[in-house]
């Protein structure tokens, strides 16, 4: 007594990257009316971390009341009034340093993490100096070394 199988299987080596198999094996498989077994593994093959940033699970493994630094009432009422005197909208500050108009508000309702990739942007566009002891000072074009 023979038995009979419906499917075939398909066995891929491991020539094959992660074991996946080709399109003409899955084709073939289809074709003689095999089963095939399809699965979409969610940001596979992605280079993400999966940890949060450092300074997040610092805060979190911390007991005492700890928080992140905001940035300054007064730089952000330089940033709001530079902005005015220079006349431009939140929407066209932010398009002039290519960052989303969400970031300039969060910075001049001090809201937002300082960053000073985007302090030096402000700084260019604005013309004036939003960091050390010369706040508000106009940006001079020191020299150069």
């Amino acid at each position: 007594m023979a038995a009979a199988c419906d499917f075939d299987v398909v066995t891929i080596g491991k020539k094959h990257k992660g074991g996946q198999r080709s399109k003409e094996a899955v084709n073939s498989a289809m074709r003689q009316g095999g089963d095939v077994d399809t699965q979409k593994k969610f940001s596979a093959g992605a280079n993400k971390q999966s940890s949060a940033n450092k300074n997040t699970a610092k805060l979190d493994r911390e007991t005492d009341e700890l928080h992140h630094e905001h940035v300054p009432l007064d730089v952000s009422k330089l940033i709001q009034l530079s902005r005015q005197n220079k006349g431009f909208t939140q929407k066209e500050l932010a398009t002039k340093i290519n960052e989303k108009p969400q970031v300039i508000n969060e910075y001049e309702s001090g809201k937002a993490i300082p960053n000073q990739q985007v302090f030096g942007k402000l700084e260019r566009v604005l013309g004036v100096k939003l960091r050390g002891k010369d706040k508000g000072k106009p940006l001079g074009a020191g020299p150069k070394k």
